[in-house]
């Protein structure tokens, strides 16, 4: 398998942690960040089914897009994904959470302070604008882990990875108040401490 991955990029990054979770070596990673040409060849070949990254392609040549449906298709099976309906609904209730509010706040954020050709947008008015939307959202994932270790009640799964890859990087890359989420960052020493946890590139 091949999966076409931005190291900088917390969407791909979320793909590349389950795999060294799950202790995978049999996918190559193709950077199309660094290496332009790599991401001309992947367009070119249709490769980038929604034009960006990651995907994951399958032996057969089957393309995979979008970062949360590759975590569901490669942790089918694993300690990551609860066995039980209403468990695992939960975890999916976290991951389309995280695409659909989460995602869109704590990763714009951290892109328009990162990437030089997002400098444009990043005014002082949206900048304070997603900065407290964004400690809404994170209030809502310090309200669950005030209370419990993990998202779901059945440990770590897909979600956690999911909300992690963006999360953990809140403070330093997005300019998040973090000291205000104590739950949180004790979740995110927990991550960390997971046998074969590797970190953003």
């Amino acid at each position: 398998m091949i999966l076409y991955s931005m190291p900088s990029s917390g969407n791909s990054y979320k793909v590349r942690l389950l795999l060294a979770l799950l202790g995978r070596r049999d996918v190559t990673l193709v950077d199309v960040e660094a290496q332009s040409d790599a991401l001309t060849r992947a367009k070119q070949e249709h490769r980038l089914p929604f034009g960006k990254a990651p995907v994951l392609m399958l032996k057969d040549g089957t393309l995979l897009p979008e970062s949360n449906a590759i975590l569901c298709y490669l942790g089918e099976g694993s300690r990551f994904v609860p066995q039980d309906a209403v468990a695992r609904a939960h975890m999916l209730g976290w991951m389309f959470w995280e695409q659909n509010q989460h995602e869109g706040v704590i990763a714009v954020r951290a892109a328009l302070r990162t990437y030089p050709h997002r400098r444009a947008q990043a005014t002082p008015e949206h900048l304070a604008d997603l900065l407290a939307r964004g400690h809404d959202l994170l209030g809502v994932m310090e309200t669950r882990l005030s209370q419990q270790d993990w998202l779901t009640d059945t440990g770590p799964t897909l979600a956690d990875i999911c909300l992690f890859a963006y999360t953990h990087s809140a403070g330093d890359r997005g300019g998040f108040e973090m000291t205000q989420f104590p739950g949180i960052r004790a979740w995110i020493d927990r991550m960390v401490q997971l046998d074969g946890f590797e970190g953003l590139e």
